[in-house]
Formats: C-alpha cells, sequence, structure tokens
C-alpha cells in the first residue's frame, strides 16, 4: 500500500484551512514548531506528544562492520539516532479504532502463565 507525502507545505495549508490564520501566518507557525522540535532533539532532549508519540535520541556505540563488496572489517564510529515510538492512541487509529475496541487486553506475563 503506497501513500502520498505530507509536506511542509501540506501542513501549512491544513493549518490555514483549520485555524483561521493567514498563509503566511500559517507556515510561520508550522516552522516554529518544527525548528522547537529539531532543536530539543539536537540537544538530545526527548520530544513527547501527546496522544501521538515520542521522539527519542539514543547513543550507539562503536562497533565493527564489514564491507559487503570485500568482506573487509570497517569500525562504525559511535553516532546518536533518533527513533520514533508512537503513542497507543496512534496506533490503534493506524490499525482501525474497530479492530482495537474489539481486541481484550492483554494481561501480564506473570498472570498469563498463571502465576499469582
Amino acid at each position: 500500500m503506497t501513500g502520498r507525502t505530507v509536506t511542509r507545505a501540506d501542513l501549512c495549508e491544513a493549518v490555514y484551512q483549520k485555524v483561521g490564520l493567514s498563509r503566511t501566518e500559517s507556515a510561520s507557525l508550522v516552522e516554529m514548531v518544527l525548528a522547537e522540535i529539531g532543536d530539543c532533539l539536537e540537544r538530545g532532549e526527548t520530544v513527547k506528544l501527546s496522544s501521538f508519540g515520542s521522539f527519542v535520541v539514543r547513543g550507539k556505540g562503536q562497533r565493527v562492520g564489514r564491507n559487503p563488496k570485500s568482506g573487509q572489517e570497517v569500525p562504525i564510529p559511535p553516532r546518536r539516532v533518533m527513533v520514533f515510538k508512537p503513542s497507543n492512541i496512534l496506533k490503534d487509529r493506524i490499525n482501525g479504532a474497530a479492530g482495537a475496541a474489539a481486541k481484550p487486553k492483554s494481561r501480564s506475563k506473570a498472570k498469563a502463565n498463571g502465576a499469582a
């Protein structure tokens, strides 16, 4: 299933249509929000958007990789990566609320295994 890509311009237009700001103000608002999220992530902070999800910066240590063409081992330097963890509300929206409502809540492993 292929979906279309939502761009900054699409976000600006949605703000313009739904909030009623001018197109220039809408574009400025979207840019400020995205810049603030980017600045927080650059500082290594977690960005948590309630009912949407969290952007988390994680550190990956140095490791040894392998060049697939030559097979030669190559050190991969430490780096920071960003991951997005969607909220349960967003997961339910993506998978359809009807399927999520019919699905029973899972019990803890201890209770599921018969432990009291």
